[in-house]
């Protein structure tokens, strides 16, 4: 006989004794708080019941969802994986609960409508009888309807679509774990794949998600770095942030084996985190667990939760769990200050927004190393904050110091945490896109690769570098497994488009790009690469098209200037070249293609050389750049590639 926990609150005790006496006429035991003796342990008596308990069915109302004790109950329900929700009144399920499907009773008076009563009871006896074949003591959540005594269905999930960036990097106190394989062990396949969804956050303030968030990327990025597992990156995962989708659905799509859902309550000092790891096939549940700390103490459940996870996903998949890595080897940090600071600074980085986020990132991050100098992962992170103002607000006269200020920040961060994989890549980044060195960024992102070769962010990077630098084969190495990885991020797939068109096989890169604006219409740089592409294939009025749609609007003139010049409008190719030139020196690189098209070697050799003085780093891709295939057998402009590292130091190892 299945025993079921019934939760109510003390106003609903008519009907929550009508509904028992129910469930024990359609062969049920059901145990409710009405049963226990004077004089017992209250709570402790409770408390076992639960436990025990087949099922807890919850009785939500009006007046249950402001209950402490209901919500407790229905809590630890959920986190056994044993819930099963009612409606009294047609109240909805409070924040936290609504993944479930709700039996209404709104209907049932203990007479009237007992069809109801009989599914909540089938809903029960169904989440039973799945107990057998579910791996653990964890138990399969009923999502089922009224209409059927059916197993669970598919956890429901609430996400939100949402386009992610290529740029995101591990938290700090990532890392508390760690699976290391030889080189070259076993790959990647769908049985031991899995997503880590943002766990949502049930503070009851919005802005408290970027710490539930964080947590979840906290995790995520742990398991990245267990080579035995294929973990997807943040960006596609976060794509079903909110709304509504089937687990199923979700691993579906993102090709994995297992889902990582979960949910963090943080009120006054205290932090509640529940993590579920789903099966991605089935929908159920195969792991559960509950970590609740002081927030003082935040870094234990991070730590926690970690060693759980991976134990959990141990069990199913194998790895070797004897490397864990200590918080300092990963960049962490132990002062709550600090992280808090970070974590912010971070989700206003992640937004991209525009110069004034990317500012105030900036100026949270240095307030986490104000209050914690020694946090590596805020230094790698102040890095490439650095880099990206450089990039793509900075004044010329300020390129120099902002792009040494970022080198010198990477270069901190590994001093701290030699092993912290997203420190080398930044410091590759920051060396070569800043610094306009690849000779200098080879190591730090060889290096990289060795530590982060879970990381789709890592991996990426790497590949561009060495497609940039002629290393084709390398490049397209490193990007397969990102692209697995990350197989909804846009920009993943804008960048496979521009590999292929560094290795100058066109037509290839024409499918990515196009994919890449198939998830993002708006995406920059896409329509400009397709535009570049087509030009080098010979289809003049394909590329004006796509130019013309570029949203980018230096990308756009170039483009312009150089495919008017192809089609002989040379009024229409000075127009658009006039207005790349009235935006100045900051495009110096873009001027020095349209020369070079144009025929006017030595502008175009000029322009280049005073490039290089301001730090554009357009020149990063000047080796294999095919508008500048005119200037190929000048000596000035072979010394240029040598002064940006461009030589037999950047070809593919033997």
């Amino acid at each position: 006989m299945s025993t079921v926990f019934l939760s109510y609150c003390r106003s609903d005790q008519a009907e929550a004794a009508r509904l028992a006496a129910a469930l024990t006429d359609a062969g049920l035991d059901v145990w409710w708080d009405h049963l226990i003796e004077g004089g017992a342990a209250y709570a402790k008596r409770i408390e076992s019941a639960l436990e025990s308990a087949d099922a807890v069915v919850v009785l939500w109302s009006a007046r249950s969802i402001e209950s402490d004790w209901v919500l407790d109950e229905a809590a630890r329900g959920r986190e056994l994986r044993k819930l099963v929700p009612a409606s009294l009144d047609g109240t909805s399920s409070p924040l936290g609960f609504r993944q479930y499907q709700t039996v209404d009773l709104t209907r049932w008076r203990g007479g009237g409508d007992p069809a109801s009563v009989d599914a909540l009871a089938r809903a029960v006896s169904a989440l039973a009888a799945s107990v057998d074949g579910v791996r653990g003591p964890a138990r399969a959540a009923w999502t089922g309807d009224d209409r059927a005594a059916t197993p669970p269905a598919a956890n429901r999930v609430r996400r939100q679509l949402l386009v992610g960036a290529i740029s995101v990097v591990p938290l700090a106190g990532a890392g508390l774990i760690a699976w290391r394989h030889v080189a070259g062990g076993a790959g990647a396949t769908a049985g031991n794949s899995v997503a880590v969804l943002p766990f949502d956050n049930l503070s009851g303030d919005a802005e408290q998600a970027y710490f539930s968030k964080g947590l979840s990327e906290e995790v995520r990025s742990t398991l990245a770095r267990n080579l035995a597992l294929q973990v997807m990156a943040k960006s596609s995962s976060s794509r079903f942030e909110d709304g509504d989708y089937d687990a199923t659905e979700i691993a579906r799509e993102l090709g994995v084996a297992y889902l990582l859902d979960g949910s963090v309550r943080r009120q006054g000092d205290v932090v509640r985190v529940v993590a579920d790891l789903v099966d991605g096939g089935s929908g159920l549940s195969r792991w559960s667990q509950n970590f609740e700390r002081q927030l003082t103490d935040v870094f234990a459940v991070q730590s926690e939760i970690a060693y759980a996870v991976a134990d959990a996903l141990s069990a199913f998949v194998g790895g070797d769990r004897d490397d864990r890595e200590s918080l300092a080897a990963v960049g962490g940090t132990t002062n709550a200050a600090a992280l808090d600071a970070y974590l912010r600074g971070r989700a206003l980085y992640d937004l991209s927004t525009g110069e004034d986020t990317d500012r105030a990132a900036l100026r949270l991050l240095e307030l986490a190393l104000e209050n914690d100098p020694a946090f590596a992962s805020a230094h790698a992170a102040r890095a490439r904050a650095l880099t990206a103002i450089a990039n793509e607000h900075g004044a010329v006269d300020e390129l120099a110091s902002l792009y040494g200020a970022a080198v010198a920040a990477a270069e901190r961060a590994i001093a701290l945490a030699p092993m912290l994989a997203e420190a080398h890549s930044t410091l590759g980044f920051t060396l070569f896109q800043g610094r306009l060195d690849a000779r200098a960024a080879r190591a730090p992102f060889e290096r990289s690769v060795q530590l982060g070769a879970g990381e789709a962010t890592v991996l990426a990077r790497f590949a561009q570098y060495a497609a940039r630098c002629g290393r084709h084969d390398d490049a397209a190495r490193a990007l397969a497994p990102a692209l697995v990885r990350d197989p909804l991020n846009p920009l993943i797939h804008r960048a496979a488009g521009g590999i292929a068109y560094a290795a100058r096989r066109f037509e290839d890169s024409l499918a990515p790009l196009r994919k890449a604006l198939s998830m993002n219409p708006n995406l920059s740089h896409a329509h400009a690469a397709i535009g570049d592409a087509l030009l080098n294939l010979g289809d003049v009025a394909g590329a004006l098209d796509a130019y013309g749609k570029e949203r980018n609007g230096d990308m756009r003139r170039t483009g312009l200037a150089i495919a008017h010049h192809r089609a002989g409008d040379a009024a229409a190719a000075a127009q658009a070249l006039g207005e790349l030139r009235a935006t100045g020196d900051r495009v110096l690189y873009q001027q020095a293609q349209v020369a070079a098209q144009q025929g006017r070697t030595g502008e175009a050799l000029g322009a280049l050389e005073r490039a290089r003085q301001l730090g554009d780093s357009g020149l990063i891709y000047s080796r294999n750049d095919p508008f500048l295939d005119p200037l190929r057998e000048e000596p000035r402009f072979a010394a240029l590639l040598d002064g940006l590292g461009f030589d037999a130091s950047t070809a593919a190892p033997a």
